[in-house]
């Protein structure tokens, strides 16, 4: 004679739950992907986004249509793309940042004094994230963008933030990261990027010499708290060519540490 333990419903009740919490969350990872691929593709329709994730194409349409519908992804005549309501998450998340109504206006005041790109910066789950750019009269046709994120260690932007992190939460994030090489000149080696953070300390600014990209360099001072927490940096970058000699590391320095110093002070008078 079989016994039916009265336990057993409550456990079958709990593996069901938690099947359904784990498909919940497999389909929320999917939807991210796809939104993800999309914006890499620049647009597509359903059977080309199916071949790109190897997915069946009724599984690809029924997402795409469901991210159409919640005002995620634009449909034009069959290819979707990403809509501007990241844009509107992003914007409302920025404007509570003490960093970013301090920060924005001396920016541009950054790229009016130098005539070239100047940016702000702040470090987001381990990637830095370019929340403000500003192009001076004289500035070059980048490939940087407000909200792009990059790896910390391949800007000077993101090195000046590194360098004046907790130590633990400096490590934390480059041990993540394992240090991917962007150009022929990005810093890969763990000890030479430590040696350049303190640096970095020393001397109160970073630089990137075309470490991100080819051609293009930059300079950039962090931006920090009465407390010396790190509210992120602000820098600016322009074409290797001008950037070089006594501007590059006396005028231009001068001119982000100062901006750098005004963020610090309107943030501590908030």
């Amino acid at each position: 004679m079989s016994v039916f333990h009265p336990v057993i419903p409550k456990i079958l009740c709990e593996m069901g739950a938690r099947n359904i919490q784990g498909t919940k969350m497999k389909s929320i990872k999917r939807a991210f992907k796809i939104l993800d691929t999309v914006r890499i593709m620049e647009g597509t329709g359903a059977s080309n986004l199916s071949q790109e994730l190897d997915i069946p194409r009724s599984t690809a349409h029924d997402y795409l249509k469901v991210l159409n519908e919640l005002g995620l992804l634009i449909n034009n005549d069959g290819r979707y793309e990403v809509s501007l309501k990241f844009l509107d998450y992003g914007g409302d998340v920025r404007k509570d940042m003490d960093i970013y109504p301090c920060g924005w206006p001396e920016v541009q005041n950054l790229a009016l004094e130098t005539g070239e790109h100047a940016n702000l910066m702040i470090e987001e789950f381990g990637k830095g994230r370019y929340i403000y750019i500003a192009e001076g009269k004289d500035s070059a046709k980048l490939d940087t963008y407000t909200g792009m994120e990059v790896e910390l260690h391949t800007t000077a932007l993101g090195k000046a933030i590194l360098a004046h992190l907790p130590k633990k939460d400096a490590e934390a994030i480059i041990d993540s990261q394992e240090l991917p090489s962007i150009t022929s000149n990005t810093i890969t080696d763990r000890d030479d990027l430590f040696k350049e953070l303190r640096t970095i300390r020393q001397r109160g600014y970073a630089t990137d010499q075309e470490e991100r990209a080819i051609g293009v360099q930059c300079i950039a001072s962090p931006i920090q708290g009465q407390n010396g927490e790190i509210f992120g940096s602000i820098g600016v970058s322009g074409p290797a060519s001008r950037f070089s000699g006594e501007q590059f590391e006396d005028e231009l320095s001068s001119a982000v540490q100062r901006s750098a110093n005004l963020i610090e002070l309107n943030i501590a008078n908030m």
